[in-house]
């Protein structure tokens, strides 16, 4: 455990090097005229105007909650549906041989391919849209969650079946009593990972022709020259993807309370 002392100056260390680089950013734009980055006061105006609106009464004003909930219901379906299928094949991968020998190596040539390679071949397989830019936040978020799920489950320390079959455990019950607890940690990683990387790929995602969500509205707000509203697009991912690690972390933690690396 994190000692008292330690615990009452993480707030304040973790916000140090924030302010530090906002008084940087704030110095560096005081004062000047035309720019292409704006200065922080901007930023903040064009997160309160994309909020509620009232400010500039444009395209973009009070229409933040609109593309969030579009790309949140995009970023955590395909999350759900990537885990649906990491899952039980990192399991199966990770404990049956012939299923490691068939699967692994088509496995491993395609994971370095980027996401962002595939984004042609998304387009002509499912279209302009939404599909699009579903299948390639399920594609980002897939294969960290299986990588993990494996490594868990290969790291199962031996000595664990020798245990559990001296207490009674049969071979039918090792899957359920054995891999599978001792793995959740593996596998707790994967998801965190595969959540974090779902909100980097979902601008990429969102540039296959959708209408509404953050990566299409930086994307907009590109080609309008409003710099402001690419970075408050930017600030808002980071603050949703942040609460949403915390969350998967939150949740680890509760499932993995017996684990002394989890307390």
């Amino acid at each position: 455990m994190t000692p008292p002392r330690l615990t009452r100056l993480q707030l304040p260390l973790a916000m140090a090097l924030p302010l530090l680089a906002l008084a940087g950013w704030w110095a560096s734009t005081r004062g000047s005229g035309y720019r292409l980055i704006p200065a922080p006061g901007e930023v903040g105006w064009a997160l309160w105007d994309l909020g509620v609106g009232g400010i500039n009464d444009d395209a973009f004003s009070g229409m933040l909650l609109t593309h969030l909930l579009a790309s949140a219901s995009r970023v955590y379906g395909a999350f759900l549906l990537a885990a649906a299928v990491a899952l039980p094949l990192g399991l199966l991968i990770g404990r049956v041989w012939l299923a490691r020998a068939l699967l692994d190596p088509v496995l491993q040539v395609l994971r370095p391919v980027p996401v962002t390679a595939w984004l042609p071949l998304s387009m002509i397989v499912f279209g302009l849209g939404p599909r699009s830019a579903f299948f390639l936040v399920a594609l980002g978020a897939f294969y960290p969650i299986l990588v993990n799920t494996v490594f868990g489950v290969r790291s199962v320390e031996p000595r664990l079946f020798e245990a559990a079959a001296m207490l009674g455990t049969t071979p039918a019950a090792m899957f359920t009593r054995v891999v599978l607890p001792a793995s959740l940690p593996g596998i707790f990683t994967g998801l965190r990972l595969g959540l974090g990387l779902s909100w980097v790929v979902i601008v990429v995602g969102e540039m296959t022709g959708v209408e509404t969500g953050l990566g299409a509205m930086i994307m907009d707000a590109r080609q309008l020259s409003r710099t402001e509203i690419v970075i408050a697009g930017m600030v808002t991912i980071g603050a949703v993807g942040y609460l949403s690690d915390q969350a998967v972390l939150r949740l680890g933690r509760r499932v993995l309370r017996w684990s002394p690396q989890h307390a």
